[in-house]
């Protein structure tokens, strides 16, 4: 018997190097061993036994479509950012793709706070995952010679959503001389971009380093003091799960899509768009081993929610269960 087939549309595909690629791309490949799996932007069509759609506003036309032309197959919609924390508020588009949907995921347990309470009935919390890479701290020890610069790392494209300005009006503020605070991600609004240069003429412990490749991405990551994610909104941010499984600490906007990743109790908040707070949050984690430490115990506690094998589990099961409720056809007697 063929396998079943599956497309996953996702708004943003391998040139957009973002967090919906990222999530299409590792799901493709964990479903491929029991599934017929492509990925595409828009769906053209064609006849599949299942859709997996990313963003409930972003992927709105091809759910509606696949909805309308296939009203038995199974599809699921994963909320994965500012379609949950914004869209589904007021977007129509997006609340039609809620009701549409056989299955809701979010990716992060935070996130069934936004939905009304018969929405969360048919929604599932996948977290997402990555491997594991050792990560390259600094020397601790008595006999250690420190290092000369301690690497603090924001993981993100320039555009309001990630709040990029809170993270460079922290390099004016910062204390530390070891401090050096490094940019990732590509200027998709100009004028974060421009801000971005002029904070690195003013500020020599700021580098914008612009868009890279994932995996040069984690490597640099991997060398970091602390990663910083200063977003407004998040729907189960990447660089978080990359950040703990490389065992780089962070420090994090307090938001719902954070807490839902970093529990309650996390100690590396700061209030949204404070850039005075994160500086001193850099400074203590430089100055204060004990609470650098702290933040390590408290990411690595977290590392368990982010196994591939946990995601993977959690995935074929979400599959299989909803393509047992919605059987495949079955071919024609003869």
């Amino acid at each position: 018997m063929p396998q079943p087939r599956i497309v996953i549309i996702s708004p943003a595909l391998a040139t957009a190097n973002n967090g919906n690629w990222q999530t299409a791309q590792r799901w493709a490949r964990m479903l491929r061993q029991h599934f017929q799996v492509r990925i595409a932007a828009i769906w053209d069509g064609k006849h599949c036994d299942a859709m997996i759609a990313l963003h409930a506003r972003r992927s709105a036309e091809s759910i509606a479509a696949f909805a309308a032309a296939q009203p038995e197959s199974p599809l699921v919609v994963v909320l994965t950012g500012t379609d949950l924390y914004r869209d589904i508020q007021t977007d129509p588009n997006a609340q039609r793709s809620l009701q549409l949907a056989t299955q809701l995921v979010v990716l992060q347990a935070s996130g069934l706070q936004e939905l009304t309470t018969g929405l969360r009935t048919k929604t599932q919390v996948i977290y997402q995952s990555t491997r594991t890479l050792k990560a390259i701290m600094p020397a601790t020890s008595a006999t250690s010679t420190p290092r000369r610069h301690l690497h603090i790392t924001m993981i993100g494209h320039l555009r309001d959503e990630k709040d990029p300005a809170t993270f460079m009006r922290a390099a004016h503020l910062v204390q530390s001389p070891q401090a050096r605070l490094i940019h990732i991600g590509a200027a998709l609004e100009p004028a974060l971009g421009r801000m971005a240069e002029q904070t690195e003429q003013s500020e020599t412990c700021y580098r914008w380093l612009g868009s890279l490749p994932h995996a040069a991405t984690r490597q640099r990551l991997k060398r970091s003091h602390l990663m910083v994610i200063s977003s407004k909104m998040e729907g189960g941010a990447n660089v978080i799960i990359e950040a703990i499984t490389s065992g780089v600490p962070i420090l994090a906007s307090d938001i719902s899509g954070n807490r839902g990743m970093l529990g309650d109790d996390y100690a590396g908040y700061f209030p949204l768009g404070d850039s005075q707070e994160l500086a001193r949050l850099i400074d203590q984690s430089i100055a204060n081993p004990a609470f650098y430490a702290l933040l390590q115990r408290q990411c690595a506690a977290r590392a368990p929610l982010f196994a591939p094998e946990r995601e993977k589990t959690a995935l074929l099961q979400l599959m299989d269960n909803l393509l047992k409720v919605f059987p495949l056809p079955q071919p024609l007697s003869r």
